[in-house]
């Protein structure tokens, strides 16, 4: 069973810095101390009572992007069942399985550490709401099905159909702070992830953004897409960062 959930945002190695003190910023957390062998794993501790559920990766190659950590309390057979689904072994180590989902995302699994209390939204210097609450999988077309057979498979969540045909939402239980939506691309290519922020008001958390050092890139149907001065892609949605469900109104989604 999947207890808690974990958005970890990749970025390249010289960026990593500059990606870490732009999330810490705009998420309302404080960075804990670097661990790994190369000093390349972070996460980003909340103020107050609650959980952590975002980390940072610095990665060697490549632009960088982000993908899931699932905690589950059975580790050993929750990787026996991701592989049974198709998922394809990368490394394990005590507490910890890396795989690759049949479309090629990476993902890992998790021992629970007892997780549970979930983050608050975190308030803008004007009161805007924002939250760091969702990993999308944007995936190519040949692939498509099979993610979501096999997401849907692993998480068990409920599928819920997104506001636009390419779109489909895996919603986790009220315990996990994490959600999952897959998007199917346009054209052929690699599979990829990017993070989606729930505004209040997308229009004022992107001026907040750009105060930050994130640039403006594109407008959605109900999304404004951006840049972290990492380089790295994500959308702030219309969503509302408290229910978690999409306001109907303009301004993101």
């Amino acid at each position: 069973m999947i207890r808690w959930a974990y958005a970890f945002i990749d970025r390249p190695r010289a960026a990593f810095p500059r990606a870490c003190a732009f999330w810490t910023a705009v998420t309302g957390t404080r960075p804990s101390a670097p661990r790994g062998p190369g000093g390349e794993f972070v996460t980003l501790l909340p103020h107050g009572p609650a959980d952590a559920s975002l980390k940072a990766q610095a990665v060697a190659a490549g632009p960088g992007g982000a993908h899931l950590d699932l905690a589950v309390d059975d580790l050993a057979a929750a990787a026996d069942e991701a592989r049974r689904l198709g998922a394809v072994p990368v490394h394990a180590e005590p507490g910890l399985d890396v795989l690759r989902s049949p479309g090629g995302q990476s993902f890992c699994l998790v021992a629970w550490a007892g997780e549970s209390f979930l983050p608050a939204p975190n308030a803008a210097p004007d009161g805007t709401l924002s939250l760091l609450d969702q990993v999308c999988l944007d995936v190519p077309p040949e692939a498509y099905d099979r993610e979501v057979a096999f997401w849907a498979a692993l998480t068990a969540w409920r599928q819920v159909p997104g506001t636009r045909p390419e779109f489909l939402d895996l919603e986790p239980p009220a315990h996990v702070p994490v959600r999952l939506l897959l998007q199917r691309l346009d054209t052929p290519g690699p599979a990829g992830a990017h993070l989606d922020l729930s505004c209040g008001d997308p229009d004022a958390v992107r001026a907040w953004h750009e105060s930050h050092g994130a640039t403006f890139v594109s407008r959605g149907t109900h999304w404004l897409v951006m840049r972290d001065p990492a380089g790295g892609v994500y959308c702030l949605t219309g969503r509302d960062p408290v229910t978690g469900r999409l306001r109907q109104r303009a301004g993101g989604g």
